[in-house]
């Protein structure tokens, strides 16, 4: 089973980017597609973006498309969203997911915070 730790998260003002990163344990890492999701307070966790095994074919929630970007880099078992033009409806805990077959795992979690 693929473990993952995220990192990046931080207070940001509305306009403002940030890199989060995901990674991931093991030598598997390139048969699992990942995605990455987030949970504001009092809210169910919605989908953010989604990327297949190779990098090749993305997907992202109308809500970020434009403004964020997910990326992976194989070779070291990371993979990123880069956000940008944050708003305040933006800020949330971000979790990643890695999904093959039947598999799941999950991270902790890293906090986004957009503030005014």
């Amino acid at each position: 089973q693929v473990q993952l730790v995220e990192s990046g998260g931080g207070w940001v003002q509305v306009g403002g980017s940030l890199r989060l990163s995901c990674a991931a344990s093991g030598r598997t890492f390139d048969t699992y597609t990942m995605s990455w999701f987030r949970q504001a307070p009092g809210k169910e966790r919605e989908f953010v973006a989604t990327i297949n095994w190779s990098g090749g074919t993305t997907a992202y929630a109308d809500s970020v498309k434009g403004r964020f970007t997910i990326s992976r880099d194989n070779a070291k078992n990371t993979v990123y969203l880069q956000m940008n033009s944050l708003k305040p409806e933006d800020t949330a805990a971000y979790y990643c997911m890695a999904v093959r077959g039947a598999s799941r795992a999950w991270g902790q979690g890293t906090q986004v915070t957009v503030s005014s």
